[in-house]
């Protein structure tokens, strides 16, 4: 198989203004193809992300340009060894690309498979996911050999149809419901105290979100990792809101998180709830939900929506939004290949073309 495109790698850290011009331009193309009434992050707030050192990941940029504009862009990323949870990711690595809308058909995206195997290669990766949302990705993914093995949907709640008598309705439920509970509320940064007992607490929760076929391995937050994703919120200028149940033993029984950023005023992010399995059926994702959702309202009064990503099979969560008013605004899969099933697809095409 033969194609005159050629991926180059990107280190961020010393591309020039050439990179960058083309780069943002190509990343406004994709995002008015992609996400057309969503804000888009400042070319800023891009650049110093990319360009900060990540001690608990590995990244690897290409991108193929032709005549100063760029044609396609690939990320990867893999645990770094010897960070937190190394052990059972190491196999694993996670990609994302894309081509120009003008330069599809064309043999574009069929030239990051080598690439890919060669990472896949010089670091013993044995599995590499693609996450998609657009139907000519799925095709793509299914004409290589890759299965689909999570489906999931990003949820949107408009607040303007928010009934808020009823989150007021659930909070009270949620005090009365687990009177010895203490409710605790963070915003900006949790305190820098705490994070020890967090951690490994958020860190249980979070590996009981279901993952339905996907090869994944443990999630592991520490304080330190904690702090660097503080650091480049710092950088972004994004504010955090937490909220939490405790249990009289100190145990953390649920969490909720949110994140809103200035440049996208409209729009607040949830980040992950959850509540621990052995206190469930107490309404304590309810209250949490409710509780956020009243806060957050009033914080921000330009917010016009909330927006979530739920795993197609977490039914409680999905209950709770939908009662919320959630709706589905886009949904998306998480396509996986093993290293030897791509390298024989790549055989195959070699024969072919």
């Amino acid at each position: 198989m033969t194609n005159r495109w050629t991926p180059v790698e990107v280190d961020a850290t010393t591309a020039g203004p050439d990179f960058w011009t083309r780069y943002h331009a190509y990343r406004r193309l994709r995002h008015a193809e992609t996400r057309p009434d969503d804000p888009i992050r400042p070319d800023r707030v891009i650049e110093d992300g990319m360009k900060r050192n990540d001690p608990f990941e590995i990244h690897y940029r290409y991108e193929i340009s032709n005549g100063g504009k760029m044609l396609s862009w690939f990320t990867a990323e893999a645990t770094r060894p010897g960070a937190p949870g190394y052990d059972t990711n190491k196999h694993l690595l996670w990609t994302e690309g894309s081509v120009h809308r003008d330069h599809r058909r064309r043999g574009i995206g069929r030239s990051w498979i080598p690439i890919v195997l060669e990472i896949m290669d010089r670091h013993s990766y044995t599995t590499v996911g693609i996450e998609c949302e657009e139907e000519s990705g799925h095709a793509f993914l299914k004409w290589i050999g890759a299965e689909a093995k999570l489906t999931g949907a990003e949820n949107r709640l408009k607040l303007a149809d928010v009934d808020w008598a009823v989150m007021r309705r659930w909070v009270e439920e949620g005090r009365k419901g687990s009177p010895d509970t203490k409710f605790e509320s963070y915003d900006g940064r949790l305190p820098e105290s705490m994070l020890e007992d967090y951690a490994p607490q958020i860190s249980s929760m979070l590996n009981t979100i279901p993952f339905e076929d996907l090869d994944h391995g443990e999630i592991v937050e520490t304080p330190a990792m904690i702090k660097e994703w503080f650091a480049r919120m710092d950088m972004s200028g994004e504010a955090g809101h937490w909220m939490m149940t405790r249990e009289p033993d100190g145990v953390i029984s649920g969490i909720t998180d949110m994140y809103y950023a200035p440049y996208s005023p409209t729009i607040v992010h949830q980040g992950f709830t959850g509540v621990r399995p052995d206190a469930r059926g107490r309404g304590l994702g309810k209250w949490l939900k409710a509780a956020m959702a009243i806060h957050l309202h009033e914080l921000y009064p330009n917010a016009e929506w909330f927006t979530t990503d739920n795993a197609g099979s977490n039914a409680p969560m999905l209950a709770i939004n939908a009662k919320m008013g959630f709706k589905t605004y886009r949904v998306g899969s998480e396509y996986q290949i093993t290293r030897d099933r791509l390298a024989a697809r790549l055989q195959e095409l070699a024969g072919a073309f």
